[in-house]
């Protein structure tokens, strides 16, 4: 990434506004390019060893910058990140992927499964009280917690549905959200090796997903 995309982010986080945009619309479209060609590399990356990137397309990866605003009660127009979502389904798809977000000082890289619909859901959890020791296996792995510590996302206040409260895996199947995050400096986003890094995360999560996706796969093929 160019220091000209994070300065471009900063700017807008200060000035939000549909008139600033339109008049550094220039430094907008450099940025996107960017990051583009980032997403693109990346991705070129992963189709070598997961086919089912082969057919994929950067720009079907990476999320538009402008804000849908209709229902939120902020209203500025634009995102002051870029992002994008590397899964086997695309971008909108439920199923577990790899996710990178620029953000100035608070970028980072993230894998997993981000509140999925609640038949996927159930299947998750399903899975993990089935193949109990596989799962801890993967998230509680001396590697897997030094780099990514515990999972992230919200859970609920009690047990779920069809589970008792003192269920041995009732951590985990409290979750409404599976995923493992890596924090990333501007410095790491701005380092030449910065693809390297972030194809470095996505295969130590590459187990996570993996196995989200054999529940969500089997749930969505029912």
């Amino acid at each position: 990434m160019q220091k000209a995309s994070l300065e471009f982010l900063s700017a807008l986080k200060a000035n939000n506004t549909r008139e600033w945009f339109a008049e550094n619309k220039p430094r907008y479209e450099q940025a996107a390019a960017d990051f583009l060609a980032l997403a693109d590399g990346v991705l070129q990356q992963l189709a070598q060893s997961e086919p089912a990137f082969a057919n994929q397309k950067a720009k079907d990866c990476v999320f538009r910058i402008y804000r849908d605003t209709r229902f939120s009660n902020d209203k500025t127009p634009y995102k002051i990140h870029l992002g994008a979502y590397f899964c086997k389904g695309g971008k909108q798809s439920p199923l577990a992927g790899y996710y990178l977000h620029i953000q100035p000082g608070e970028s980072f890289i993230a894998g997993g499964c981000w509140m999925p619909p609640a038949p996927l859901l159930q299947a998750i959890r399903q899975e993990i009280d089935y193949n109990a020791a596989e799962f801890r296996a993967i998230v509680e792995a001396p590697a897997f917690v030094n780099r990514f510590g515990k999972l992230s996302g919200d859970s609920l206040k009690t047990a779920p549905k069809g589970y008792p409260k003192d269920h041995p895996e009732i951590e985990y199947l409290q979750k409404k959200s599976f995923v493992a995050m890596q924090p990333i400096t501007d410095q790491q986003v701005l380092a030449d090796d910065f693809e390297v890094q972030i194809l470095a995360a996505f295969a130590a999560m590459q187990p996570l997903v993996d196995f989200l996706n054999r529940a969500a796969e089997e749930a969505l093929h029912q």
